[in-house]
Parts: C-alpha cells; sequence; structure tokens
C-alpha cells in the first residue's frame, strides 16, 4: 500500500490538473481575457495558495498551460480518429464539438480561437503563438488524415486548413445562434466537398488545382 509520502504528489498532480480545466473552461466562455486567478480559483475550488505552489508565474502561466491543456485534449482525439480517415474525422469533430455546445447551453466555444483573438497586448503575441502551433498541428494530423484517403500532399494540405477554418467558423455560429443547426451545416458541406474532390483527382478531371494562383 502506497505510504502517505507517496500519495502526495498524484494529490497535488490533481489540484493543478483541475485548475489547468477550470481555467480553460472559463477560456471557453470569457477569452483570454476573462481567465483571472478569482475566476479559476472560484471554478475549481483550490485555495488561493495552490496558484503560486502550481503556477510560480502567476496568471500568464494559467492562461499558456491551460490553453496546451486544451489544445493536447483536442489534438489527441483528432490523432485518435485520424486513422480513419478524413471524412470520419471531419465528423467526430463535429460531434465532439455538438456535445460540448449542448452541455454548457452554447455558453462557451473553442479555447483555442479565444486564445487567438482575445488576448491582452501583455499576453497576446505568447498565446497567440501558441493558439497559431495548436491549430497547425490539428491541420497537420487532418492533413495526414486525408493522405490515408488517397490525396497528394498539397490536397490533402489545403482540404485540412480550409476544414478545420470552417469548422471554427461553425462553432462561432452554433454558439452566438445557441443553435447546433450550423455546425452541422458545415460539416455536411464539407463532406460534400471532398466527396466531390476525391470524384475530381479519382476521374482525373482538369481544372485549376486547390491553393494554385
Amino acid at each position: 500500500m502506497p505510504t502517505t509520502k507517496q500519495q502526495a504528489p498524484a494529490k497535488r498532480g490533481g489540484t493543478r490538473t483541475k485548475m489547468l480545466a477550470s481555467a480553460a473552461e472559463v477560456m471557453r466562455e470569457r477569452g483570454a481575457a476573462g481567465v483571472t486567478i478569482d475566476a479559476v480559483l472560484a471554478r475549481s475550488g483550490a485555495p488561493r495558495g495552490s496558484v503560486y505552489y502550481h503556477f510560480p508565474d502567476g496568471r500568464n502561466q494559467i492562461l499558456a498551460e491551460a490553453l496546451r491543456y486544451s489544445g493536447d485534449s483536442i489534438t489527441a482525439l483528432i490523432d485518435q480518429a485520424a486513422g480513419r480517415g478524413g471524412r470520419a474525422l471531419l465528423r467526430e469533430f463535429v460531434e465532439y464539438w455538438e456535445r460540448l455546445l449542448t452541455e454548457g447551453g452554447f455558453t462557451a466555444g473553442c479555447p483555442v480561437v479565444a486564445a487567438a483573438i482575445g488576448c491582452s497586448e501583455d499576453e497576446g503575441p505568447k498565446l497567440s503563438a501558441e493558439a497559431g502551433a495548436i491549430l497547425g498541428r490539428w491541420c497537420t494530423a487532418l492533413t495526414r488524415a486525408f493522405v490515408n484517403d488517397g490525396f497528394d500532399d498539397a490536397d490533402a494540405a489545403s482540404l485540412a486548413v480550409m476544414s478545420i477554418a470552417a469548422l471554427e467558423g461553425g462553432i462561432v455560429l452554433s454558439r452566438s445562434t445557441r443553435n447546433a443547426g450550423p455546425l452541422h451545416q458545415v460539416g455536411e458541406q464539407l463532406e460534400f466537398l471532398i466527396k466531390a474532390r476525391e470524384f475530381v483527382v479519382r476521374n482525373k478531371i482538369p481544372g485549376k488545382q486547390p491553393g494554385s494562383r
């Protein structure tokens, strides 16, 4: 049976993770500017002393790590689904966000986009760069899925960027209208476009290629 000393790190880790999850929730609802120490403590139930114990750099560290925590969670979901192909991954992405939106009463959106566009001047450059890196990882994973579907690298990368951009827009529209319809419509149109692109590639139909100028 573990000793008290062996159990203590798990407890501290649990408190830290709970604070990061709480900060991510607040970021989804209020943007990066709304993530205050008081808000994180109120949401997580952690004592005030735990802030500088777990996050010695204070609020900026909480923001950065909460963003990474959120990004890594969604990246893991995308990586798990990527092997089933691009369309399956997109359907899972839509289902995931529909669940989060409806369970939260449409009060919260994507924390990564919130961090990318809702930062103050002090934290903006670092958070925006981190958000960009996370979105880049999502595009890379989706690109890999489209390559597995038979698209070449250029087509796969173009489809991935368009898909992530469209889905994030669908999340914003669904949140603002408090209706999952826009997100579903985006998902349906993306699936149609991908099928159409597959038809074009399979039948070698000539025309301007995506990404060409």
